[in-house]
């Protein structure tokens, strides 16, 4: 078995020889056996044991156990006292969840002080099969059906290629003691009513479940490799990820929009239910929002545009003085003078502007437009509302949330790399021209 566990662990890179290991013991026999088996491969172990003190005195027994067979291997033992249920009270979690959350925080922190490679827990197949079944009940998509996995950042398992049988059959040669936890004989958890009624189940119609459904997982897992190959290359198709645009007529010619928005979007913190809407939304108008905790989808024509939503709230004012020369913030503006002459030689690029020193009135203020906002844009004689200029222009709601006015007094002077105003343009009476450039 040793060696069998020894190529497992070979097969899937999780260790190198020698390496220093944070290996979690809870005292029972699927820890009790991890241990021991890497301790006989000669690796420097470090047993951790979480108190969460959830099973009064049996919690105490635990520790004590744990403590002791470490001790008796001769590798080193680490503890911690976790108030389990005031954590899942505090973050409104189940106090399972609270639980695996301290426990993988602690062994992590553990892991960088002790400079160890990995942290190793003591899971099989059988805990891999409960997993199965448990995303299987919540309706998980593919990569929920892989199970468990042998290495996930710095979390190894080395057990995985062992069954439960296994794991008591070498703690019963190798005549090793192990605690049991109660609570597995209680069947108001999930994964317990699996294991204590749902797999015996099944095993009467097949004996071989454990290796057949072991098996399913590992054909699902190079399944998922093809998956997440053409996932890849259909993003890298539709969504451009520095503008931040899902393109809709190339998501529409994948063969599933749904799938490829759940990908792109599950990143930014969208729901299922969500996402669903958003997918129902392709061939409807624009203007429609969708959000996420941090996020806003907004469907303008063609496209969703994913923005942040702390970028739809700046309401402040940016003064600045005749002096400033460079502005960092809000956006990355640029200020110089120039003496008027027939030599200055004025381009034609929206991000650069030219004003009459003369005709502006300073500090100028930067802001967000308004609605209300009018200017005289250059070249015309008449005012415009912004809002109809942006309409004309095809802006976007995103475009237009970003649209940031300089303002002489209260009059825009322009609209920020887009377009000046005609009042503050240079003209043959200008003395010293302004020049602002957008970076």
């Amino acid at each position: 078995m040793i060696s069998k566990i020894k190529q497992y662990i070979k097969k899937n890179r999780m260790l190198s020889e020698y390496s220093t290991i944070i290996v979690g013991v809870s005292g029972g026999a699927d820890s009790v056996v991890l241990l021991h088996i890497l301790h006989s491969l000669k690796y420097n172990c470090i047993a951790a044991h979480c108190n969460f003190h959830l099973r009064g005195a049996e919690s105490m027994r635990d520790e004590h156990f744990a403590s002791g067979f470490s001790a008796s291997l001769g590798i080193p033992f680490r503890k911690i006292d976790f108030n389990t249920n005031s954590y899942a009270h505090e973050k409104k979690i189940s106090v399972e969840m609270a639980a695996r959350d301290l426990r993988y925080q602690w062994f992590e922190t553990l892991r960088k002080e002790e400079n160890a490679v990995a942290i190793a827990v003591a899971h099989h197949k059988d805990d891999n099969i409960e997993t199965l079944f448990i995303n299987l009940i919540r309706g998980a998509g593919l990569k929920g059906l892989t199970g468990i996995k042998p290495v996930n950042g710095k979390i190894v398992r080395p057990l995985l290629c062992l069954s439960k049988e296994d794991v008591i059959a070498y703690a019963e040669k190798n005549k090793l003691n192990y605690v049991i936890d109660s609570t597995n004989r209680e069947d108001n958890f999930i994964r317990n009513k699996i294991r204590l009624q749902v797999v015996p189940l099944l095993k009467t119609i097949n004996q071989s479940l454990t290796d057949g459904l072991s098996q399913t997982m590992e054909n699902l897992i190079e399944a998922e490799k093809v998956y997440d190959y053409s996932i890849e290359k259909a993003i890298s198709e539709c969504f451009d990820k520095r503008k931040s645009t899902i393109y809709i007529p190339l998501l529409k010619s994948q063969p599933s929009p749904e799938v490829i928005l759940h990908e792109i979007l599950k990143n930014y913190g969208f729901g299922r239910e969500i996402i669903l809407n958003i997918a129902e939304s392709i061939n409807s108008q624009s203007g429609k929002e969708f959000f996420s905790d941090e996020y806003r989808v907004v469907k303008d024509r063609q496209t969703f545009i994913l923005t942040p939503i702390k970028q739809m709230i700046d309401k402040e004012i940016y003064l600045i003085e005749k002096t400033t020369d460079k502005l960092q913030e809000p956006v990355k503006l640029s200020f110089s003078y120039e003496t008027f002459s027939d030599n200055i030689r004025f381009s034609k690029e929206k991000n650069i502007a030219y004003f009459d020193e003369e005709k502006l009135s300073f500090p100028l203020t930067l802001r967000k437009w308004q609605k209300g906002d009018r200017f005289m844009p250059f070249g015309m004689k008449d005012t415009k509302k912004l809002s109809d200029y942006f309409s004309d222009r095809k802006f976007s709601l995103v475009d237009k949330e970003n649209a940031w006015v300089l303002c002489s007094g209260n009059t825009i002077c322009w609209i920020v790399g887009e377009r000046s105003d005609d009042r503050f343009k240079v003209d043959y009476s200008t003395k010293r021209a302004c020049i602002v450039k957008l970076y």
